[in-house]
């Protein structure tokens, strides 16, 4: 089982302000050198859900694009992209080139969007989300897998859209939902899939886990090609506590990520992770 973070992206528990660039690229660098596996952003306009009031947040693209440049081992991805906040084959393009940047190291996370305030205020449409994010799928993975895409929808069209330069490899997709239409899709496009956020295995978790074998069987595809990545809140201070909750998500045995999300987020923090890895 593969071990990511969430890299700071908003305001830092521990000074209550928002993280600088020279934070998050220490933070980041740190974590390639004491063995995590993988980087994750989050993609938001505003900090906040429900009646949180919004706070600071970095914009996930740009900053993909500058993890890219100052990491050199580590997966990087996000959890996940709005696809309304992006066009389709726009997403596509700027994929490539951050795969370009990090030498082949990116995953496409994407989503439908949730958080209604962010859209409101910044123009975006919040009805008829899923289907919106169906069909940006039928433009977003063909020219992904370097095809030429026409196409004509309720929401999105293409004619005669190609990416030059082509993607140099397969960039994996990862679409992160737990509602049926989301699992199908996911089931049918995705090379892997997220869910988030567990303090622990849970029946929730199973639900969501059994949810997704359900909708695998329906579209026949073997669960095995499908890659599960898992969040985890990780409120732990005790490295042998931490190294115990990796250890329940490893024994269920369908878990290929866990995405841990500390909730500080400090290269002290990230020593007390790779103390629990070592403990494991």
């Amino acid at each position: 089982m593969r071990i990511g973070v969430i890299v700071p992206m908003t305001r830092l528990d521990d000074t209550g302000k928002l993280s600088t660039w020279a934070e998050v690229r220490g933070y980041a660098r740190h974590a390639e050198a004491v063995g995590v596996d993988s980087l994750w952003v989050f993609d938001h306009l505003y900090s906040g859900h429900g009646d949180v009031p919004p706070e600071d947040i970095h914009e996930a693209w740009t900053m993909q694009a500058a993890l890219a440049a100052v990491t050199d081992r580590v997966e990087l991805g996000q959890l996940v992209t709005c696809l309304a906040f992006r066009p389709p084959a726009l997403l596509a393009k700027m994929a490539v080139t951050v795969d370009e940047i990090s030498a082949g190291r990116l995953t496409l996370g994407v989503g439908a969007g949730w958080y209604d305030r962010e859209y409101e205020d910044f123009g975006y449409p919040t009805d008829l989300r899923g289907g919106r994010f169906a069909e940006a799928l039928e433009i977003l993975v063909p020219l992904l897998r370097g095809e030429t895409v026409t196409f004509e929808g309720r929401h999105h069209r293409a004619a005669g859209a190609t990416l030059m330069p082509a993607p140099a490899r397969r960039i994996p997709l990862l679409i992160g939902g737990f509602r049926p239409r989301m699992l199908r899709l996911t089931a049918r496009y995705a090379d892997a899939w997220n869910t988030a956020w567990y303090p622990g295995p849970n029946d929730r978790l199973a639900e969501r886990l059994a949810d997704l074998r359900a909708a695998l069987d329906a579209e026949g595809r073997d669960p095995g090609t499908l890659r599960v990545t898992v969040g985890m809140l990780a409120p732990q201070t005790d490295a042998g506590e931490l190294a115990a909750t990796i250890d329940a998500f490893g024994a269920l045995g369908v878990v290929d990520d866990l995405i841990v999300m500390q909730t500080r987020q400090n290269p002290a923090a990230l020593d007390l992770l790779a103390e629990a890895l070592r403990l494991r």
